[in-house]
This record gives C-alpha cells, structure tokens and sequence, in this order.
C-alpha cells in the first residue's frame, strides 16, 4: 500500500498530474503544494502515511506535471485553482476528505472549503496562513504590486522565480543546510524556467491580494464549523510567522498548534515528525 502511482486525470480539458498511494478504501487526506513547489514536496510524506491512508497529492495548474497554459488562456487566480481542485475531487469520486494545505495550498484548499464545507473531514495546514498578522515582511515587494501593478513592480518580482531565491526559501531558518536535499529546489528551478510559467506566477503574486481580503470569510468558516485542525509549522519561516498558526486558536479554541525548528520547506527536515502527528491527529478527526 506504501507504493506511489503516477497518475494523471482529465478536469475540463486541463491535465492534472497526481501521486496517490494507500488504498482507496482508508479516509482520504489531499495534499495541496504550495510555491514554487510541487507534489514532488510530498515524496518523503506519502510513504509514511500511506499505510493508514488514501493520500492523494495533486499538482495545481501550471505547476509540476500539470499542463502549463498561456495566462492568457487560463486565468492564473487562486479562486480559478480552487475551482480547478474541486473539480479534481470530484473526477476522483472523493466525497470527503482530510486536507494538508501548505503556503498556496492554503487559500486553495479554504476556498474548497468555503464551497463545499460538507466535504472537509479536517485540516493540516504547514504553514499555510489564514490571518495577517501571519505575514512577515517577506510580503512587502508583493504588497507593493498590490498596491501599484505596475510592470515595473511585476518585473521586480522576477527574482523570486531565480534557482537562488528558490534555494534560499529552501535553507532559510534550517540549522543545517546540508540536510536539505538539492533534489527539491532543483526541480523547481526547472519547473520555473519552462515557457508560461513566470507569467503565470506573476499573475498569482498580484492575485494573492485576493487571499487576504478572504481572511476574515476564512475565519468566519473556522468559528462555524470548527474542522479539526492541526498546524504543524516551521517556526523560522520568512513568509509566514509563528503568529499565523497561533491565530488558530483564536476560532477554533481545540486547535492543535505545533513548532518545529526548521523553515517554510519543514517536509525537508521533519517528515517523520510531522507524519507521527499527523497520523495521530487524522486518526482522530476520522473517527468522530
């Protein structure tokens, strides 16, 4: 059951590349990456929750193995990949489901929610924020094009796309940066260079705005339906502060808030951690 397939699956003309193990009887968790990322974050993850799970790991449009289509084409905003994974979802036939959302996988696995809360067994979210106090510093070229989408902003934004920067969102708050494999940056560097898609991140950079005017409707969603929730965050991120996870328990008061001493990437340091309490955590909101 541990074994990984490599699948793709048809969602209104897109391709969308998957990983899926476990068997398809065992509750279902959805791993939403989040950028530049792929599933490929996942590999270490899935094997270890495999066994307890069906997991299932897609690649949002214009990432990964996912078709990559001209922005012009396909409208890179966080609600049309949301609308993209419920679609997903549903191709798959799976009615309920845990999700694990990180950085992007946030906003597009809480707009899911926000669509169909009846379908969100529970959460996971690494470092996947939901309130501004979450937002370092980090975010301020970004706020700048927010409040001024100029091409001289977007073009400042480039640097982001680079191996360098990408490798630094890797090592950043990590003790020893010989435990990160090159394996992962890489092969988002790679993705990133491919034609389409620095456009593409260019326009989910200025529609991320749109994720914080949900902030409040997420948190409205938290206090109504209080989902389990465990967050299981790397406390050294430079995007998203130790603050965002802590926030948790402001709506949902039996939120289980965990630290670890790492960066944004904590799969990269802590899988075997975070799998433990994860399949723990999932045991749980299953069976109530």
């Amino acid at each position: 059951m541990n074994a990984i397939a490599y699948r793709k699956a048809s969602v209104d003309g897109l391709n969308i590349f998957y990983r899926e193990a476990g068997s398809v009887n065992a509750p279902t968790l959805l791993l939403l990456h989040g950028f530049p990322s792929s599933s490929h974050m996942y590999r270490d993850l899935i094997p270890l929750l495999a066994q307890d799970f069906h997991v299932v790991a897609p690649d949002l449009p214009g990432f990964g193995q996912s078709d990559v289509l001209p922005h012009t084409e396909f409208a890179y905003t966080f609600a049309n990949l949301a609308s993209v994974m419920t679609r997903f979802t549903e191709t798959l036939k799976l009615d309920g489901f845990a999700v694990y959302v990180f950085d992007y996988g946030s906003p597009v696995g809480l707009r899911m929610a926000l669509q169909h809360p009846e379908r969100i067994a529970a959460i996971v979210s690494q470092n996947g924020n939901a309130y501004e106090e979450g937002l370092s510093d980090g975010w301020n070229p970004i706020r700048q094009y927010w409040q001024s989408p100029t091409q001289e902003n977007r073009d400042a934004l480039r640097a982001m796309l680079t191996l360098e920067t990408t490798y630094w969102q890797y090592a950043h708050g990590v003790s020893d940066a010989t435990a990160i494999s090159p394996d992962g940056y890489t092969l988002d560097a790679h993705y990133l260079a491919r034609p389409n898609v620095a456009e593409a991140q260019l326009d989910l950079f200025l529609d991320y705005a749109s994720n914080v005017a949900l902030y409040p409707t997420f948190q409205d969603y938290f206090r109504t339906h209080r989902p389990p929730l465990l967050a299981v965050w790397g406390r050294n991120d430079p995007f998203f502060l130790p603050a965002g996870a802590e926030a948790f328990k402001r709506d949902i008061p039996d939120a289980d808030v965990r630290f670890y001493d790492t960066g944004h990437f904590a799969l990269e340091t802590h899988a075997a951690e975070i799998a433990t309490a994860i399949r723990v955590f999932l045991k749980s909101a299953f069976n109530r």
